[in-house]
């Protein structure tokens, strides 16, 4: 072998390292851009953030999950939303959620999210999240957009 193909080798080899480096950190990883304050003075709106997918979280995470009342068009639809996880699977469910669900323990595959502004559309309005509808748990803030 040459040493202009070993090192087309090489390239194509570091090449395909690459893609699929990157297509193994994609599966895993997803950077979302904050919208809104409701996550004030923690996140803020431009903020962009770090976040491992997954669909378990543990009471304390900043969480993404799907909005159950997607509203919006366009470049203005807002898909998911980013809330703090106040109760998991097995807990009592928060008193100031409890106007919006009947049980008295989180049931399983369900979260209770909080909002950190005390402003904040969150699980005393819409009541649990489904574990499923989790994109995944904030790691870290890239900072504003």
């Amino acid at each position: 072998m040459t040493r202009v193909a070993r090192a087309g080798a090489a390239v194509a080899v570091g090449a395909g390292v690459l893609l699929l480096s990157y297509r193994v950190l994609r599966s895993r990883f997803s950077i979302v851009r904050v919208t809104g304050s409701s996550m004030a003075p923690t996140f803020t709106d431009g903020d962009r953030l770090v976040v491992r997918r997954t669909t378990r979280a543990r009471v304390g995470d900043a969480v993404v999950f799907r909005n159950p009342f997607v509203y919006g068009e366009g470049d203005d639809r807002l898909d998911w939303l980013v809330k703090r996880v106040s109760a998991v699977a097995g807990d009592a469910v928060p008193p100031e959620v409890c106007d919006t669900v009947e049980d008295a323990v989180v049931p399983p595959g369900a979260l209770v999210v909080r909002g950190d502004a005390p402003r904040s559309q969150d699980s005393r309005h819409f009541g649990y999240v489904a574990e499923g509808d989790l994109l995944g748990v904030v790691l870290n803030r890239l900072g504003g957009g």
